[in-house]
């Protein structure tokens, strides 16, 4: 701009100089379900509906649905921030799936978990529709699931979907019917005790699931796996799994094998197994998968302040140097093994610069949970040596 003359003393801030990066929230909850007797415009259909503890959750139908009991189930776990979607009760069990599995023109059912963020400026991170995601073994792979997969990939979300609840060989049999790193599949449900009814009922484990990962994001961190960790409000699983620490041949390792998370009882009911639905190794542990989305989402979302600005040196140092000191911050905390970014040289082109293009790199290595631990064990008779030893000396 033109100088103008001035008799006196002015002071021109700058704003070049690193941004500090936020982590994006990881623990919020998407729960997309029925609920009977609610208000409409409290909870209108196929619409997300931010909820921040149990008192908006009060008006989640008492009169029947799912929304209640899953929202009570992650609540249970100490988690209490959930997007909620309520879809429409269909004339039979196969129109109710068709309206929560939803159409993605109209963004109807968990479709409409793509419109979280413009409405409530949040996205949820974990998925789930207990209560819809649990099918035979023997039919199609379940359209909510599949729904929910495609929804996760868009938003940089895990789905948490319930297995068939019948036996070890069907869960595993309804584990080939998905190829995705952001799917963890649990099996069997859980049993509750239903404090309405006074009796013992069966409910899908996934809205305990969610829960418990949120729960683990807000007390350690959104690198740390839920697995071992004790699931609250639960009385036990719908059918016993067989389980030990150190032998193979038990159903709980053999799901785990087949990348089916399931329950153990030790010292509590326990979540037990680490990994996604997913055939790439690299990516096999959620967790890791869970990592690498809120640092993408993180670095994405923080560099709104410099785009459409003209490039300088300064512009670039200012990009890099804020990545930098947040993949720092990262391994400072153990959420990373180490994190470096630098500019490519080779795509940084005089073309591409002049296209507004501009390239960084940069690597990092997320902590892999320790899954297997080995202890080498061997019999050295030298011990007898210092037994007559320590006789001879006391003698």
């Amino acid at each position: 701009m033109p100088e103008q003359f001035l008799h006196g003393v002015e002071v021109v801030q700058s704003d070049d100089g690193i941004r500090p990066i936020s982590t994006t929230k990881s623990s919020v909850i998407g729960i997309v379900g029925t609920a009977a007797g609610v208000s409409d415009d409290l909870f209108p259909y196929d619409t997300p509906v931010l909820i921040g503890g149990p008192r908006a959750a009060a008006n989640l139908g008492i009169d029947g649905g799912t929304l209640r009991d899953a929202y009570a189930a992650m609540y249970a776990q100490g988690a209490s921030v959930a997007v909620v979607i309520r879809v429409q009760e269909g004339a039979d069990d196969a129109a109710t799936l068709a309206n929560v599995a939803g159409d993605p023109i109209a963004q109807t059912g968990v479709w409409a978990f793509e419109t979280a963020r413009s409405l409530l400026d949040v996205s949820p991170r974990i998925l789930v529709a207990p209560g819809f995601t649990s099918s035979a073994a023997a039919d199609p792979a379940n359209p909510v699931t599949t729904n929910l997969i495609a929804v996760a990939e868009k938003l940089r979300a895990v789905v948490v979907a319930d297995g068939p609840n019948t036996n070890e060989t069907d869960a595993k049999l309804d584990r080939q019917k998905w190829d995705s790193d952001r799917l963890m599949i649990v099996d069997p449900a859980v049993t509750v005790f239903d404090t309405t009814d006074a009796l013992y009922e069966t409910r899908p484990a996934s809205g305990y699931v969610a829960g418990l990962i949120a729960k683990r994001d807000l007390e350690k961190g959104f690198w740390w796996s839920p697995s071992n960790q004790v699931i609250n409000g639960i009385s036990g699983t719908a059918r016993p799994v067989s389980f030990h620490l150190s032998s193979s041949e038990t159903e709980a390792n053999r799901m785990n094998e087949a990348d089916v998370t399931t329950i153990i009882r030790r010292d509590g009911f326990r979540l037990w197994g680490n990994r996604g639905a997913g055939a790439d190794a690299q990516w096999a542990f959620l967790s890791v998968r869970r990592t690498a989305d809120i640092i993408y989402e993180s670095i994405e979302r923080a560099q709104l302040w410099a785009m459409d600005r003209p490039m300088s040196a300064q512009l670039f140092l200012d990009i890099r140097d804020s990545v930098q000191g947040f993949g720092q911050g990262l391994v400072n905390q153990g959420a990373l093994l180490g994190f470096n970014i630098w500019l490519d040289p080779e795509l940084n082109t005089e073309a591409t610069l002049k296209a507004g293009l501009l390239y960084l790199n940069f690597d990092f290595e997320p902590p892999a949970p320790l899954e297997r631990l080995v202890f080498r064990a061997y019999r050295n008779g030298d011990y007898y040596d210092d037994l007559i030893a320590s006789v001879s000396a006391a003698a």
